[in-house]
């Protein structure tokens, strides 16, 4: 294996390790070209295919296939036009995956009603990058891709990127004690909270989070131990800092407007290098959003739900590997 194909393997293994724990599925080849369905306009005979991942749709009849771009660059080589050019190859990509029978047989399942996106997904394999990475998509115009209606084009950067590294490392270790914080995979499920006249159509099999919870600043992981009913609750992973008393009131009605309280339930925030400030922060929140409800509340099922909160910052842990122990795998 050469150079080039040790460390592009780094962003394979990185994503099929942070995926699965997201609880996304592979399926069909890796690492194949098939016929591009637009070769005039696209100007090639084929397009490449890294991985493609499924979930279900938790508000949706549909299944999502995510046709993925997995990029490993060094601090020096993530340049706006390196990342525009990726994200119009993938669009292309995307176009052509609707309308490829050939791709189709390969990735989508029979009889599923399938939703295809793509996912650019930008590793740095050094982790010396310091810059603002969404200063590299600014010179792209979303009106000049070719992605179909009802698509979705997503990036992961490398701050999104590690981000969700350390929710998988956080999910690890606390399956992994001795006197386990989390039940195995089967009982647990990410979270979707029911919405205005937009139902859960499949809260038992649609376990996975989406594109939009991963790119979005909460996601929550509910869980329930299979042999101690009463040992049951959720993890709410919250991307930002918690500067200020306002996040947490702000997180803390979410959750109550979510339905996390219940009896012998435990909910738990974590944050990823938080604020010096933050837990004070947080415990300055409780205790103003307890006043803040009706004279009498503080008494209430609620107000004992809110003190019960847990919030605990996590370590923060980056992934690196080895090119030379990767060559020697293979």
């Amino acid at each position: 294996m050469a150079e080039n194909d040790h460390i592009a393997a780094q962003a394979e293994l990185l994503a099929s390790e942070l995926f699965e724990e997201f609880f996304w599925q592979k399926t069909g080849p890796t690492n194949h070209d098939w016929p591009c369905e637009d070769q005039a306009r696209h100007g090639a005979k084929t397009h490449p295919c890294d991985v493609v991942y499924y979930y279900d749709e938790p508000y949706d009849p549909a299944r999502t296939y995510v046709h993925c771009d997995l990029k490993s660059y060094a601090k020096g080589s993530i340049s706006a036009n390196a990342v525009k050019a990726a994200v119009h190859s993938l669009a292309k990509q995307i176009a052509c995956a609707e309308k490829s029978n050939d791709w189709r047989d390969k990735h989508v399942h029979r009889d599923a009603n399938a939703w295809i996106s793509g996912l650019l997904f930008v590793y740095n394999h050094d982790g010396e990058y310091d810059k603002n990475f969404q200063d590299t998509l600014l010179d792209i115009q979303s009106s000049a891709l070719d992605i179909p209606k009802g698509s979705k084009l997503v990036v992961l950067g490398p701050k999104e990127i590690f981000w969700l590294d350390n929710i998988k490392y956080e999910l690890l270790r606390m399956r992994g004690k001795s006197n386990p914080d989390l039940p195995p995979h089967d009982h647990c499920s990410f979270f979707y909270p029911e919405l205005s006249r937009r139902a859960r159509l499949r809260v038992k099999t649609a376990r996975s989070a989406t594109l939009e919870m991963l790119t979005s600043p909460i996601i929550t992981l509910k869980y329930q131990f299979p042999k101690l009913s009463h040992k049951k609750g959720f993890v709410v992973f919250y991307s930002r800092k918690g500067e200020t008393e306002d996040e947490f009131m702000y997180l803390i009605d979410i959750i109550r407007k979510n339905d996390l309280f219940g009896e012998q339930s435990d909910v738990i925030i974590k944050t990823l290098n938080p604020s010096e400030n933050s837990s004070p922060n947080f415990q300055k929140a409780q205790k103003r959003y307890i006043e803040s409800l009706p004279i009498g509340a503080e008494a209430t099922p609620l107000a004992e739900y809110v003190n019960a909160i847990r919030y605990e910052p996590i370590s923060q842990i980056k992934t690196s590997y080895s090119p030379i122990d990767l060559g020697t795998w293979s």
